[in-house]
């Protein structure tokens, strides 16, 4: 597969034992037993199961690239050690930055598709929120339609900034052609949105979750996230106090919250991109950000690995069927007897996914609101 990729102008190898805080690693820690992308040849791809991907542009949010973003996650991370061994893991290095910001967005898109193209899930280690962009575009570039779903503080429609990472979303909600199936928004702090702004992506049927309902009922996340192609998370949703390079607010998820999100990332068979944007280490602490994002990353694995052991739906025996009745609308709801997961069947016979509470919701003659907003969107 590796000689059938065509990204090797693209990319720039690492030195795993140059990020090594000693001589190497120890048998078990991920540094020891990750495929890296170290000299002249790309790895073999064709055993990966989930590959990193760096990205140290950040000249849209009006900065110079400096130390490397990636690089202090990556030496974080290989300390690690490694649960689950048949998941392989391979790291390709870092995009080479383009002499335009536009050129670097072109890069990561074009590696991007390659890598999804043979069926991969790329994990980006960024760089500036607006490479979600590039991430988009490697759909775009292949005319899929895709549900998206972004974790962040902010809501990045601002027209008024000159920074490309506050405002990249416009492009990405409404430009033509489009390929936004649907668009899901968790974590935004009230206080930096604009109420107009939460109208606007209410009359688009796209579903904004605010931080406080996020950290009351985190479990509702995980179907949202299961149906999405594109997982970008923004580390400006983390609280101060559990990433210290977050700079714009002191409130947001915890570190352990963060983890969470990202599992459920790893768990689902339809995310291919994950993105992990807004890192800068001159503003790190005794590098407690990085090493945030080195468990976060950890957590992406163990929910790829969980998800791999989960049953197709045809596998009938595999799930408990619950035949429900409410307000005169006779559904089936399934839950997977390998993770415990819930889909209920809309009118169309299609399944989508759901959680408990939808299902408590529709035994109690309710109409789930998951049921209700599909719906409206005509799934």
């Amino acid at each position: 597969m590796s000689d059938t990729l065509n990204i090797g102008d693209f990319l720039q190898p690492v030195n795993r034992y140059m990020l090594s805080e000693d001589e190497g690693y120890k048998d078990g820690q991920i540094g020891k037993k990750i495929v890296v992308y170290e000299d002249e040849e790309i790895p073999d791809l064709r055993s990966a199961d989930i590959v990193l991907l760096g990205c140290n542009e950040v000249r849209g949010n009006h900065l110079q690239p400096g130390i490397s973003g990636p690089d202090a996650i990556r030496r974080q991370f290989y300390a690690l050690y490694q649960w689950h061994s048949d998941v392989n893991l391979v790291d390709i290095g870092n995009i080479i930055l383009g002499s335009g910001l536009q050129d670097t967005y072109a890069a990561l898109k074009t590696v991007l598709a390659e890598l999804t193209g043979a069926g991969k899930t790329v994990v980006i280690l960024g760089g500036s929120h607006d490479l979600t962009l590039a991430q988009y575009h490697s759909y775009t570039s292949k005319n899929q339609i895709i549900e998206a779903t972004c974790v962040d503080s902010l809501i990045d429609l601002s027209m008024e900034s000159r920074n490309r990472s506050e405002n990249f979303l416009m492009e990405m909600l409404t430009g033509e052609p489009n390929f936004i199936k649907h668009y899901n928004h968790i974590g935004f702090q009230s206080y930096y949105v604009h109420p107009h702004i939460l109208e606007t992506m209410d009359k688009l049927r796209f579903d904004c979750f605010r931080v406080g309902h996020v950290k009351e009922h985190i479990e509702e996340m995980e179907p949202v996230i299961r149906s999405s192609q594109l997982f970008s998370f923004d580390i400006a949703a983390i609280a101060n106090a559990y990433a210290p390079a977050n700079h714009i607010t002191p409130n947001g998820l915890t570190g352990e919250e963060a983890c969470v999100l990202m599992q459920y990332a790893g768990l689902s068979a339809n995310v291919s991109t994950i993105g992990i944007y807004g890192y800068a280490p001159n503003l790190d602490k005794n590098q407690l950000t990085a090493k945030q994002i080195s468990h976060m990353l950890w957590y992406v694995v163990d929910g790829y690995y969980r998800g791999q052991r989960e049953a197709k739906m045809e596998e009938k025996d595999s799930f408990n069927e619950f035949n429900i009745v409410f307000s005169e609308i006779e559904t089936v709801f399934l839950q997977s007897k390998k993770t415990g997961r819930w889909w209920m069947q809309m009118p169309d016979k299609k399944f989508i996914a759901c959680s408990y509470k939808d299902y408590l919701l529709a035994s109690n003659n309710e109409i789930p609101e998951r049921w209700f907003r599909a719906q409206e969107r005509g799934m």
